[in-house]
C-alpha cells in the first residue's frame, strides 16, 4: 500500500519527489539525534541495572517521538518558505503545490523512511540465529511487526496533514493531537510480544488520523461516496 501511494500520487511530480526525499532526510536526522543520546545514556548507566535500562528505553521511545515531531515543524518552517520562493519565481503568482499537498507528500516522506528502517531491522533479525517461537514464543512475529510498519507509515502520513493544517491555522491541539497519538503508538510497542495490545489501538488510531485528516483536506462522506461509486 505505501508503494502505491508512492507511485500513484508522487512518483510523476519531481517537485513531490524532491519533498518527499527532504521528509525522509528531516525524520533520519531525527532519529540519528535520539539514537546519539540515548547510546550515550546507555553507556554512562549500569548495564546490569535491569530496571534503570528499561525505563531508558522508555526514556529514548518518548524522547524520540518528541524529536520526530519537532523536526516535522522544522521541516514545515521550510516548506512554508520554500512556497514564498516558489510564488516569487512563478509568473502567474501562485506556487505550483499547495501547503495540502506538501504536508501529505512530507508524511509520506516521514512514513517511508520510518518504514525502511523498521523492515531492516527485521531483516537483521531474521538472519539468526534461532528461530522465531523456538521457545514457546508468538511464531507471529514477521507478519505483526509487517502490519505494524504498515500502520505507522499510514499514520506518519496522516500525522502530516494533521500537524500542517493545525500550524497553518495555529489550531495547537491538532499538534498536541498529533504529538499525543504519536506517543500512544510508540508506548503501545511496549506491550509486544502480547501483538493484540499493540495492533488493535494502533489501527484504530490510523482509523481516526485517516477520518481527521480526509475532512481537514476537503473531504465529504458525499465525495466518499461517488468515489466508491466511481462517479465523477
Amino acid at each position: 500500500p505505501a508503494l502505491g501511494l508512492f507511485l500513484f500520487t508522487i512518483a510523476r511530480d519531481p517537485l513531490r519527489i524532491i519533498i518527499l526525499i527532504a521528509g525522509a532526510f528531516f525524520w533520519l536526522v531525527s532519529l540519528l539525534l535520539s539514537s546519539l543520546i540515548w547510546f550515550i545514556a546507555v553507556k554512562a548507566s549500569d548495564s546490569r541495572d535491569v530496571p534503570l535500562q528499561k525505563g531508558l528505553l522508555i526514556f529514548g521511545v518518548m524522547f524520540s517521538v518528541l524529536l520526530q515531531e519537532t523536526f516535522r515543524f522544522l521541516y514545515y518552517k521550510l516548506l512554508r518558505k520554500a512556497i514564498e520562493g516558489l510564488v516569487a519565481l512563478s509568473e502567474d503568482g501562485c506556487s505550483p503545490i499547495s501547503i495540502q499537498q506538501m504536508a501529505y507528500v512530507a508524511g509520506v516522506g516521514f512514513g517511508l523512511m520510518s518504514g525502511a528502517f523498521s523492515m531492516i531491522n527485521l531483516l537483521a533479525d531474521a538472519l539468526g540465529p534461532g528461530t522465531v517461537g523456538i521457545h514457546g514464543d508468538s511464531q507471529l512475529y514477521f507478519l505483526t511487526s509487517a502490519f505494524m510498519t504498515m500502520v505507522l507509515i499510514f499514520l506518519h502520513t496522516f500525522w502530516g496533514i494533521l500537524f500542517f493544517h493545525g500550524c497553518e491555522h495555529r489550531h495547537w491541539w491538532e499538534i498536541m493531537a498529533v504529538i499525543v497519538m504519536h506517543l500512544a503508538v510508540s508506548g503501545s510497542t511496549f506491550c509486544n510480544p502480547l501483538y493484540v495490545g499493540s495492533l488493535v489501538p494502533s489501527y484504530i488510531l490510523m482509523t481516526i488520523a485517516a477520518a481527521w485528516a480526509y475532512l481537514l483536506s476537503g473531504g465529504s462522506a458525499q465525495n466518499l461516496w461517488r468515489f466508491l461509486l466511481c462517479k465523477s
